[in-house]
């Protein structure tokens, strides 16, 4: 059985794909890797590329699904399928780079969860019963990473490359999820990426934001275990 990797957002660990450990996990090998090392996207693939399965799955959400597609530009016979969950395949524009500075700065000043809390998380979940302890959650794993990890992963998506091309080279099986009221990387930037993808499947998760694997985590197993199983 091919093993997963999972590659979690910004200022996310494991706990992000706590719902999809659980389900997946009697099927097949399950491994995260963490991007709270270096401080731009290339090399945090290759780190990945050191320590994972000669072949595997790949899975990211957001800034892992970033970090997946240079994995997969680095090394694409290493990839056997592909999960890309609200994520953006396309170099930062310059006025996200130019909100980024301030909240660098406030964060070297010792206001990441400040941050964390009233520019990050909040203003990219839908509402549900589950908001309140998602957002907790978040704001734990954020804490758990500090300050030095939320400077880093800052600075790597700021540098990160275009990966269109990347995408349209890629053949294997891939899922492009994304929930339907991710205001970050919105429904549009999905079509987008699977119409790049010679061989994907759309999948929008209704009642969900940025983070469907915890804001819908059956539909999202759902969709997964669909990818996994694709010939």
């Amino acid at each position: 059985m091919t093993p997963l990797v999972l590659l979690p957002g910004m200022m996310c660990d494991a706990r992000l794909f706590g719902p999809q450990i659980d389900a997946l996990s009697g099927a097949r090998p399950i491994m995260t890797f963490p991007l709270s090392g270096p401080d731009n996207v290339q090399e945090m693939a290759s780190d990945l590329l050191q320590t994972a399965p000669p072949v595997f799955a790949l899975a990211g959400l957001s800034m892992g699904g970033i970090v997946a597609m240079e994995v997969v530009r680095q090394a694409p016979n290493r990839v056997e399928r592909l999960a890309l969950m609200d994520t953006n395949p396309l170099a930062e524009r310059a006025e996200v780079k130019a909100r980024r500075a301030p909240q660098m700065a406030a964060v070297r000043a010792g206001g990441l969860r400040q941050v964390m809390r009233d520019e990050m998380k909040p203003n990219y979940l839908a509402d549900g019963p589950h908001l309140g302890a998602i957002l907790d959650l978040c704001m734990q794993m954020a804490t758990d990473l500090g300050a030095e990890v939320f400077l880093r992963q800052s600075q790597a998506l700021m540098d990160r490359p275009d990966q269109t091309q990347t995408l349209a080279a890629y053949a294997g099986p891939t899922l492009v999820l994304c929930g339907r009221e991710d205001t970050l990387c919105p429904v549009e930037r999905h079509e987008l990426i699977h119409g790049l993808l010679p061989n994907s499947v759309l999948s929008i998760i209704d009642h969900a934001g940025h983070l469907p694997t915890l804001e819908q985590p059956n539909t999202t197993n759902a969709a997964l275990i669909r990818w996994l199983e694709a010939s």
